[in-house]
């Protein structure tokens, strides 16, 4: 019962979250152009809606004028781009024919999907729990059993004393409470008991790719400066055009200037073309940066530009540079790839986890890329929420018990979903935090592959305590039932099974604590 209240309260936390993403009011087109402003709940399909720089998108659909960008991590926004309610407008005012709204947006099926896949956990049933209620009298019994045919009092006290079952009782308890605080010590905040015992039987582990696998953050992955453009000219000329803009790619160059050295003037006359790029005068040159098609529509002629536009910037977001009209180069920016991912999947083969995939809403390109990186062998690209649900119950259909790896919104259903959901809880949202089982406090992602060897530990500890404790009052009943023990040792053996079990379970409070183990940052 404890179990299922808390699966539906994080449920519950999870709606509200969503709830208060979805704007309350939209700005709606009419057949002039006139906007009026209506509660979003009034929209229809086909409507005409207009959203502003830093406004929430209300509901579903595909832009029809302007180019932005969204916080969604997959680049800009033009005309005919599908955009989602929830997601917010960072950069340019845009124009969208409204295509789903209320619970039949991907926000409302997030929703819906994150109670379906809710309702699928089963509350832990313990072995003990279910016969406990036999042992007693199977004792009581027992011990009259002895006082008929001996009619020894000690005899009966003794068995009564060492028949009190309070190392089977520990057993349970004490190893999960050792391995709840060795979890919160490196990191790994576990909801409850439930959480944590499933871990130790999972075969697989599936990750979604930006914010989990990536950091989320665009970084310089490439500078192709034409012949004769030195790199750090490229560097200067369009980091000195992005520094007033606080486009990802823009916060990525002017980062990289600063850490390589390369001095960056103040820009004037500085313009952002919301989608397309920036122009600015960097020491006393005019310098665009920004897509192809907008620099060849500003003037900017040159074979170079074609050719790279074609052929050389696959698996890339890329910017294309300029100063004077003459093209310089283009610059490929790529999401940076956790410096532990790789060593995570490693650890994870190591345990036997005999699949390991990840999923992404990113282009195939992109995804193959980040795969061969990390050594990622199954990957699925251009996935929607339900999609990457569907994965995951194709995966437990084939028969293995899956822990799913995410960080964002549309990563929540799949968090539910999965036998164990794991949540990268500092910087994920806290809608995918309520939807997990385990969130990663740290980020550490071999924190993933250190759960399963946990979970497995105190499983194992647990067996372990089992089997003192029982070994303990069989024997006892034994020894006192023939006579061999009376009332006092029957005390001491009973106290000693008991610290038995209790030790035996504080050696998982040292794990994590082995050389080689990562430690907690």
């Amino acid at each position: 019962l404890v179990i299922e209240t808390r699966s539906a309260e994080g449920a519950h936390a999870a709606i509200e979250k969503l709830i208060r993403l979805t704007p309350t009011t939209a700005r709606r087109l009419g057949d002039q152009g006139a906007e009026e402003e209506i509660p979003a709940a009034q929209l229809s399909v086909g409507d005409r809606i207009r959203v502003l720089p830093g406004e929430t998108v209300p509901a579903d659909g595909l832009i029809g004028r302007g180019q932005t960008t969204l916080n969604e991590a997959t680049g800009d926004k033009g005309p005919q781009d599908e955009v989602f309610a929830g997601t917010q407008n960072l950069t340019g005012a845009i124009e969208v024919t409204v295509r789903r709204v209320g619970e039949d947006t991907t926000l409302g099926h997030v929703r819906k999907l994150i109670l379906a896949a809710e309702k699928t956990k089963l509350p832990l049933l313990r072995i003990m729990d279910r016969y406990m209620g036999y042992y007693t009298p199977a004792v009581l019994m027992l011990a009259g059993m002895v006082w008929f045919f001996t009619g020894d009092w000690s005899r009966v006290i003794a068995l009564l004393v060492i028949a009190c079952p309070c190392a089977l009782i520990l057993a349970t308890p004490t190893a999960m409470v050792a391995a709840l605080s060795t979890a919160a010590r490196l990191g790994l905040l576990v909801k409850n008991v439930a959480d944590l015992e499933s871990a130790a039987h999972l075969t697989a582990v599936i990750f979604d790719k930006t914010g989990t696998l990536t950091l989320g953050k665009l970084g310089v992955a490439r500078l192709a400066p034409r012949e004769g453009v030195a790199p750090a000219e490229l560097l200067r000329a369009a980091a000195g055009a992005e520094r007033f803009s606080k486009h990802p790619a823009a916060v990525a160059l002017v980062e990289l200037a600063q850490q390589t050295g390369v001095p960056l003037p103040e820009p004037a006359d500085f313009a952002e073309a919301p989608g397309r790029g920036v122009r600015a005068v960097v020491n006393g040159q005019p310098v665009l940066s920004g897509r192809a098609s907008w620099l060849k529509a500003e003037g900017v002629s040159d074979p170079l530009l074609d050719q790279a536009d074609a052929q050389a910037t696959e698996g890339f977001s890329v910017i294309f540079v300029a100063a004077a009209g003459r093209y310089l180069g283009w610059i490929g920016f790529q999401d940076q790839i956790r410096p532990e991912a790789a060593d995570c999947l490693k650890q994870l083969a190591d345990l036997k986890i005999s699949r390991q995939a990840m999923v992404t809403g990113d282009r195939a390109a992109v995804a193959q890329k980040v795969a061969e990186q990390i050594g990622c062998r199954e990957f699925k690209a251009d996935c929607l929420p339900q999609e990457k649900v569907d994965f995951i119950r194709a995966v437990q259909r084939d028969g293995y018990r899956v822990a799913f790896v995410g960080d964002g919104v549309n990563d929540a259903p799949a968090l539910a979903a999965g036998d164990t959901g794991i949540a990268m809880g500092a910087v994920g949202s806290d809608i995918a935090i309520h939807s997990a089982s385990v969130a990663l406090m740290n980020n550490d992602l071999r924190r993933v592959p250190f759960l399963i060897r946990l979970s497995r530990g105190a499983r194992r500890t647990i067996y372990q305590n089992l089997t003192v404790g029982g070994l303990f009052i069989l024997g006892g009943l034994t020894l006192s039932g023939l006579g061999y023990m009376g009332p006092i040792l029957a005390v001491l053996l009973h106290n000693v099974g008991s610290l038995i079990v209790v030790f035996n379970s504080a050696r998982l409070i040292r794990l994590g604590d082995e050389p080689g183990e990562s430690k907690r940052d």
